[in-house]
């Protein structure tokens, strides 16, 4: 493995390898002035208006419990150095690393089109997932309030709902949220990949602490709203040794329901991960890969839809048995269903009786 960059402070990514998709690639040397230790300047923060013509996302896929979601952004300011949705940045001519936490688009009219598309005769109502593929409650959301009009809209129709999100920031939306929940029409998973606040300042730099997730799960479930806890994504050797305490933890902070995903390194996301735990846990940087591969057929991520999210092999189907084991000793339950019968179609009536 080539020498790590230094990191940069409130970044998850170590670098900005280029674009895939670009018919060249290009690679920092060292030039032998120690070029590669040198303190680099923080990118900023830049944000870009998406054109969109449309907002709902439709998907096939037979191992997500929902076909259709909406994510405000692309790009993710929390900059998780594992997250899935990295790849992405590529299709929009950006680098999945340091550009996916800095170049930032944003859906400024996600609202009117939504209130367009339930509108339309061919709409059949099924609960949307928002923020799936990056965060709805990103910091941006604070200025921008994307996120907020979407939730102004389904709630205004009546439109189920759920939600996955790591911030704090969902609180504020909670006069929209429980009214929703009291009508069966949202779910809320709030995700937690480790109680370590040292672990998570660095695998997550701009998201929630862990204990603050907790906190939000409990002001969740006081305030009404079904709240399940995420283990997501789950990492070998590094945190699924807190798979028990984390299912107990959120257990008692009021989550009813509870999932876990094993990490998953699809394309340039491998070498990022990578590059972080030479940085960062050196010493368990071959055995957490070695897992992995383990995991994952040989290969570092295996896209099966059979087994993407659990993986294979000894080392899945022990944590597969561990997760069975303590969800059930927790008491969790699954969330019932969203109620889709209550929907009102943008421009007809509600009737009152």
């Amino acid at each position: 493995m080539k020498k790590s960059p230094q990191p940069l402070r409130g970044r998850g990514a170590l670098s900005n390898p280029d674009n895939r998709f670009n018919h060249y690639q290009s690679e920092a040397i060292d030039d032998g002035w120690g070029s590669l230790d040198e303190e680099r300047p923080a990118p900023k923060t830049e944000l870009i208006k998406d054109t969109a013509k449309s907002i709902i996302s439709y998907n096939q896929s037979p191992d997500v419990p929902f076909d259709r979601s909406i994510n405000p952004y692309r790009g993710c300011e929390h900059g998780c150095v594992y997250c899935y949705a990295r790849p992405s940045h590529a299709y929009l001519g950006y680098s999945p690393g340091l550009d996916f936490e800095t170049k930032l688009i944003y859906k400024a009219n996600a609202a009117e089109l939504l209130r367009t598309e339930l509108a339309k005769k061919s709409y059949q109502c099924q609960p949307i997932a928002l923020g799936i593929n990056t965060d709805a409650y990103q910091p941006i959301e604070a200025k921008l309030g994307i996120t907020r009009e979407i939730l102004s809209v389904l709630a205004q129709h009546q439109h189920p709902v759920s939600i996955v999100t790591k911030s704090a920031m969902i609180e504020r939306d909670l006069d929209l949220l429980a009214p929703l929940a009291e009508k069966n029409l949202l779910h809320v998973a709030v995700s937690i990949t480790s109680l370590d606040r040292e672990l998570s300042r660095h695998l997550e730099p701009r998201a929630a602490a862990p204990q603050r997730r907790l906190k939000t799960i409990e002001t969740l479930a006081e305030a009404g709203i079904p709240v399940s806890v995420f283990v997501a994504p789950l990492i070998p050797i590094l945190t699924d040794n807190e798979l028990e305490k984390i299912l107990s933890a959120a257990r008692q902070a009021g989550a009813q329901d509870a999932m876990y995903i094993l990490l998953r390194l699809p394309f340039e996301i491998s070498d990022l991960f990578e590059q972080w735990l030479q940085q960062h846990a050196p010493l368990k940087a071959e055995r957490v890969m070695n897992r992995i591969r383990d995991s994952r057929g040989g290969k570092t991520y295996d896209a099966n839809f059979a087994h993407r999210m659990t993986g294979t092999g000894v080392f899945a189907q022990l944590i597969k048995q561990r997760f069975k084991l303590a969800y059930a000793k927790q008491g969790f339950k699954a969330m019932p269903d969203l109620d889709r019968s209550q929907f009102v179609v943008p421009g007809t009536q509600q009737c009152l009786f």
